[in-house]
């Protein structure tokens, strides 16, 4: 009997040593980005049992196909597609223990523990990221069609917007001329005067219902536009007769930052090649920094092979014009003329974009583009505090629990009940070993399935002292009581523990994040019940019989 219990003995000793090196901080190496751009790694001790977002504090978010804009040819195939991008993104973000799966056909559940941006977080997951580069309309194509967009316009009965040029846009009722909520004098007084102002429209001396909202820039292709009269503008460009009017091969965009001149707002529009000459697919890396010449942000982006030898001869034919870095439609800066034959390197200018815009920037051009726009149809964030508090009512539910089951215990089976509070404490240490080697996410569910899981291993040892009861009570010996208790126990606890872990594994198989951190604890509990109540009851029990006299009796 010796042999047997220094062999389970050295069982449990290997079971508290590799518990104790699952738990034992390890050191990790974090990279830290300076506020110039710069990054410097530090080592740093963590505990592997991190906390959920329910714990710490955090963001969650549900993301859904954007289809607004017309049907997507494979959803599924784009939300597999987008669930990779976004987790690259969120890796280069540097969040830690993020989670990231699809729920169904349609949706992507984000849940980012320690965030302390939301926003910035936000914008970095839903941001589409599609990078082109295009050539400005050199010959002034769109230029010189801009009478014809004009008579168009006219033709089809659409009015300049009331009030003329910098006051605020009526609606587009009034802009496609369907405004019927006016009177009929007051329509009657409306109908000469624009029938008037039909006529100026058709003079070709004078600037039409779109030309006159547009002032000619600095560069080919460049245009200004009032601020208070963009949305007016772009209503205009969105129509089917404006689209059917702009030269083939020409599209309008417009540029992302506001202009200041004379002290008024203006926003720019580009008249760009509709085909651009190499997109982000190609980019192979991108970096943000600090540009000395003129103390601003750019991101300096490196092509792959196959994109420097397509952007090389692109770049060659076009020496001399200008080309525009567009980024989700919106122009970057003002285009850049192309110098000489560019290969695999550029520099996207960012103008008074500060350093983190470039870095996010940089970090989801590193990710790649999503292939279809996503929609945030739910958010949730959870405080700091909340956290703690959460953390905080765990901690007392799990003490009270313990106290009140080691109190039971001991009153109720005495020497036994010794046994089982030791054997509770090698549980607990276990369980939480087990959830440490496996790097698992601890949640308020999670904590859940921890107090549950302490409830079913004592539920092992009370069907197991019964049953030793039951043979006590036939005037057996302690030795034979306790081995016939244990065997007699065995399928009920067997029955009952696999139902569970069955049961725990659909939750895990089909559930989201909380409701799979009570899964994964709650099978883990249920491992380091088993051990403890059949392996490590067992030892103790041989180790008293083993120290007592055959005729011994036990108090149970």
């Amino acid at each position: 009997m010796r042999s047997t219990i220094r062999n389970r003995l050295l069982v449990i000793l290997f079971l508290v040593v590799a518990a104790l090196y699952g738990l034992w901080p390890r050191p990790v190496t974090r990279t830290i980005r300076e506020d110039d751009g710069t990054t410097r790694d530090t080592v740093v001790r963590e505990w592997n049992l991190k906390k959920g977002l329910d714990l710490q504090g955090g963001m969650h978010l549900a993301l859904e196909i954007d289809q607004t804009g017309g049907p997507v040819a494979n959803p599924q195939d784009a939300l597999d597609r987008a669930e990779t991008v976004i987790r690259s993104r969120i890796d280069e973000f540097g969040v830690e223990e993020p989670l990231i799966q699809q729920v169904g056909d349609e949706r992507l559940i984000v849940e980012l523990p320690g965030i302390t941006n939301p926003d910035r977080a936000k914008e970095i997951v839903e941001r589409a990221a599609f990078l082109e580069f295009r050539i400005v309309d050199m010959e002034n194509r769109f230029d010189a069609a801009r009478p014809s967009i004009d008579a168009a316009l006219v033709r089809a009965g659409i009015r300049p917007r009331a009030g003329g040029q910098g006051t605020t846009q009526r609606g587009l009722q009034e802009l496609i001329g369907t405004d019927t909520t006016r009177s009929d004098s007051s329509m009657s007084d409306s109908l000469q005067a624009d029938t008037a102002s039909a006529n100026s429209l058709l003079d070709p001396t004078q600037p039409g219902i779109f030309s006159r909202l547009l002032f000619q820039g600095s560069q080919p292709g460049e245009f200004l536009v009032p601020q208070e009269d963009q949305e007016y503008v772009d209503s205009l460009i969105q129509l089917q007769v404006f689209q059917r009017a702009v030269p083939r091969g020409i599209e309008l965009m417009w540029s992302k930052d506001t202009l200041s001149q004379g002290g008024r707002p203006f926003r720019t529009l580009y008249a760009l090649e509709d085909q651009p000459i190499i997109t982000g697919e190609y980019l192979s890396d991108a970096q943000a920094q600090i540009d000395p010449t003129f103390n601003q942000a750019v991101v300096n982006f490196q092509l792959t092979r196959s994109g420097g030898r397509i952007f090389g001869r692109a770049t060659a034919q076009h020496v001399g014009d200008f080309m525009a870095i567009v980024l989700d439609r919106r122009v970057q800066g003002r285009p850049p003329v192309i110098r000489s034959q560019i290969t695999r390197s550029g520099q996207i200018e960012l103008g008074s974009a500060s350093i983190q815009e470039a870095q996010d920037l940089a970090l989801v051009l590193r990710a790649g583009a999503l292939p279809a726009p996503l929609q945030i149809v739910e958010e949730r964030t959870v405080g700091p505090s909340l956290g703690v508090d959460s953390i905080r009512k765990g901690q007392v539910a799990g003490i009270v629990a313990m106290v009140l089951v080691v109190l039971l215990m001991l009153v109720y089976y005495r020497v036994a009940g010794v046994f089982a509070v030791v054997a509770l404490g090698f549980y607990v240490l276990f369980a939480l070993g087990g959830l440490a080697m496996l790097e698992a996410t601890l949640t308020l569910p999670g904590l859940a399935g921890f107090v549950l899981s302490l409830g079913l291993a004592v539920d092992a040892n009370v069907l197991i002292f019964e049953r030793i009861r039951e043979e006590l009570a036939l005037n057996k010996s302690a030795r034979i009581a306790v081995d016939s208790g244990f065997k007699a126990a065995m399928p009920a606890i067997i029955d009952a523990n696999v139902t569970t872990v069955i049961t725990a594994a659909f939750l895990f198989q089909f559930g989201t994040g909380p409701v799979r951190g009570f899964a994964v604890t709650l099978i883990i509990g249920i491992a380091a019940s088993l051990i403890t109540a059949v392996f490590v009851t067992r030892t103790l029990f041989l180790i008293w019989l083993d120290r007592r006299p055959a005729t011994a009796e036990l108090s149970i």
